[in-house]
């Protein structure tokens, strides 16, 4: 059989949005709504998916489910990137935090959305690999460093916007301090039972928790 060219990868792609559709409109009382913003979901169509895994799982990158990178570490299923996406609202005029690179696919649908990304990943292998796909795309709007990414990046600080891709007990306390009054963070919190997670801080820094979802992903790791 011969290998999928960009066409038969554009369907699958278009196919992977339709279903992130389908899954948001089943979650819709969860969610407080049936679909997810336009920008998000145009995004998730224009980056592809399987240039961000491993090759031996290529083939599946547009099928809704997460997929090994290495080190016992998965890519989010398509959905999930989607949705933590469209709850963090990203803006071209702000600037987001990202806990957890990988190997760069969530960064990448953010640096569609965002002003500046800013991505912080405790492995180095995934750091620099995922720093070099993001150039290879162009994406000059995107600065990653290898370090514990509970600490933030305090240099850049503060954000508009934080995204973790990693599990915490409670939101960890550098990166509430280097969020902006009004601004957002979406993440998983707890361990055997997670959830899925929105907070907002307002004007006078408090903050407010907002519960969805149960999610499964791995622990935010420390150095």
């Amino acid at each position: 059989m011969k290998a999928m060219n960009e066409t038969h990868l554009g369907v699958l792609r278009r196919h992977m949005v339709e279903v992130i559709a389908i899954y948001a409109d089943l979650a819709s009382e969860e969610l407080g709504k049936a679909a997810l913003d336009e920008r998000v979901m145009a995004a998730m169509l224009r980056v592809p998916r399987h240039l961000f895994v491993p090759a031996p799982v290529a083939p599946f990158a547009y099928q809704d489910m997460p997929l090994p990178i290495g080190f016992d570490k998965t890519v989010s299923q398509p959905f999930m990137v989607a949705l933590m996406t469209d709850l963090l609202a990203p803006q071209p005029h702000e600037a987001v935090l990202e806990i957890g690179t990988g190997l760069g696919y969530q960064t990448a649908i953010l640096a569609q959305l965002a002003g500046q990304v800013w991505s912080v990943e405790i492995i180095e292998e995934f750091a620099s690999h995922a720093e070099a796909l993001l150039q290879g795309f162009g994406m000059s709007n995107v600065g990653i460093r290898v370090g514990d990414g509970s600490r933030g990046w305090l240099e850049h600080a503060p954000f508009d916007k934080i995204l973790v891709t990693a599990a915490a007990e409670e939101a960890p306390p550098a990166l509430l301090e280097q969020l902006k009054p009004m601004g957002r963070m979406v993440l998983p919190l707890g361990s055997e039972e997670q959830v899925l997670t929105v907070i907002d801080k307002d004007e006078q820094g408090q903050v407010d928790e907002r519960k969805l979802i149960p999610v499964r992903f791995s622990q935010l790791e420390a150095s």
